[in-house]
């Protein structure tokens, strides 16, 4: 059985200023190296799932998103804790830029990027842990099977009423999920 922890990047990974595409604006949230080395230690596979609308909306480009995201994966592998896959998507629905205009089935809320990561590595989704800090992660998380989703906020919001997550206000506190089996 292969498990993966589904990370969202901006909010889960860094603090999110928007649109983050620099390696100078780039500032680790905290806990996340020990939470990504637990995973690690626990056999998850290390995935990242982001939105990146700010390369439909032409404020970067992919190259740069691409050299950001090779430098992040250096630090998480300096630490003990290589990231297995990062998946993106690119586009926005309504404020992209040419090819990037449209709601492809890759952005979340839809789960096209989880999806995809069950394919390429054989994941159990049922066994798998994704941990966002909006609306659309969870969204996405359930639509896509994964067992436990957590969202990393102050506050339950009420979009999300009826659907089965657990609220996390630090992200040590999804440690205990990856060494049982709460679902």
């Amino acid at each position: 059985m292969i498990r993966a922890i589904f990370l969202d990047r901006d909010g889960i990974i860094n603090f999110d200023y928007g649109y983050v595409h620099n390696i100078t604006d780039f500032v680790f949230m905290p806990q996340i190296l020990t939470l990504a080395n637990t995973a690690c230690k626990s056999k998850y596979k290390l995935i990242i799932i982001t939105n990146q609308a700010g390369i439909g909306r032409g404020y970067y480009t992919e190259e740069q998103f691409h050299h950001l995201t090779a430098w992040m994966c250096d630090q998480f592998s300096l630490t003990g804790s290589p990231i297995d896959h990062v998946y993106y998507s690119p586009y926005h629905p309504t404020a992209g830029i040419g090819k990037y205009l449209k709601d492809d089935y890759s952005r979340k809320p839809n789960p096209g990027m989880i999806l995809q990561a069950q394919k390429d590595f054989s994941i159990d989704l049922g066994s798998s842990i994704l941990i966002g800090d909006k609306i659309s992660d969870i969204q996405a998380g359930i639509a896509a099977g994964v067992g436990t989703n957590l969202l990393f906020s102050e506050e339950r919001p009420s979009e999300l009423n009826g659907m089965k997550y657990e609220l996390i206000s630090t992200l040590l506190e999804a440690i205990p999920y990856l060494q049982s089996d709460q679902k």
